[in-house]
């Protein structure tokens, strides 16, 4: 069935919403933030296009992330991933001096709460039975 839910329909709203979030910012020069600002990027259409393209990326997955979890499911998703953060730090797994590490691991933080944002109707649905559905003004 097409609209079944498994790991890889997770993996894969997970691996796009990682490519969202470090296209559009990672400390490296490679992500749309780096290009945009280098002093030798001119505004131009090709620069427009592929800034509005994210835009619509980000807001796909914020406005599903906020319908499926409301402010209290990222809170604590966003709860749950810092109280990981920490156990890697007090684990010695992940120092603090390292400020483009801590860069990359909030950036995966964020592309994993917006994976579960996107994906969480499904979970939802799995686990209670109930569908989660978009009310519509007539």
């Amino acid at each position: 069935m097409a609209t079944e839910f498994n790991a890889g329909s997770f993996i894969g709203r997970w691996l796009f919403a990682l490519v969202l979030v470090m296209g559009t910012y990672n400390p490296t020069q490679w992500c749309y933030y780096s290009w945009a600002t280098a002093q030798s990027t001119t505004f131009g259409p090709i620069v427009a296009i592929v800034g509005i393209l994210l835009l619509i990326g980000w807001i796909i997955f914020i406005r599903a992330t906020f319908m499926s979890m409301g402010w209290l499911g990222i809170t604590l998703g966003g709860a749950l991933f810092g109280c990981i953060v920490w156990l890697m730090v007090d684990q010695g797994w992940l120092s603090l001096e390292s400020e483009g590490m801590i860069a990359w691991v909030v950036l995966v933080i964020l592309s994993l709460i917006l994976a579960v944002g996107m994906s969480w109707s499904h979970v939802r649905r799995r686990l209670s039975g109930q569908f989660d559905v978009d009310e519509k003004e007539d």
